[in-house]
C-alpha cells in the first residue's frame, strides 16, 4: 500500500502536552459552582454579580463570609443548601474577573 496512510501507526497521537488539564478539576466541583451562580441569577438576574458597585471589598467580605461558617462546621448554606465552598469559589471567580477587567 502506498500514499500517506501506508505506515500507520499503532497508537494514536494528539499534541495536547501543554493543553490545560480541566480533566482534573473534581465534577462536582464545577456542579456545586454553577448551582451557585444558577442561584444568584434566580435571585438577583443574570449576570447581576458583574455590575455591583465596590464590587472587589463585597466579594471579599462574601469570602470571609462563607469560609469563617465553613471553618465554624456549616456544611451547608443557610441560604442555598449549599457547601459554602462553593460560594467561596463563585466569589474567588468574580474577584479573579475583576483583576482580569482591571489588566484590559
Amino acid at each position: 500500500m502506498n500514499g500517506p496512510y501506508a505506515q500507520q501507526q499503532a497508537t494514536g497521537r494528539k499534541d495536547d502536552k501543554d493543553k490545560v488539564q480541566l480533566d482534573l478539576i473534581e465534577p462536582s466541583f464545577i456542579m456545586g459552582v454553577g448551582k451557585v451562580l444558577t442561584k444568584g441569577a434566580e435571585k438577583y438576574g443574570k449576570n447581576n454579580w458583574q455590575k455591583l458597585d465596590d464590587a472587589a471589598d463585597r466579594y471579599y467580605a462574601a469570602i470571609m463570609r462563607h469560609l469563617m461558617a465553613w471553618r465554624m462546621g456549616e456544611k451547608s448554606d443557610e441560604d442555598s443548601g449549599l457547601n459554602p465552598m462553593y460560594h467561596i469559589a463563585a466569589n474567588a471567580m468574580f474577584l479573579a474577573h475583576l483583576d482580569e477587567e482591571e489588566k484590559k
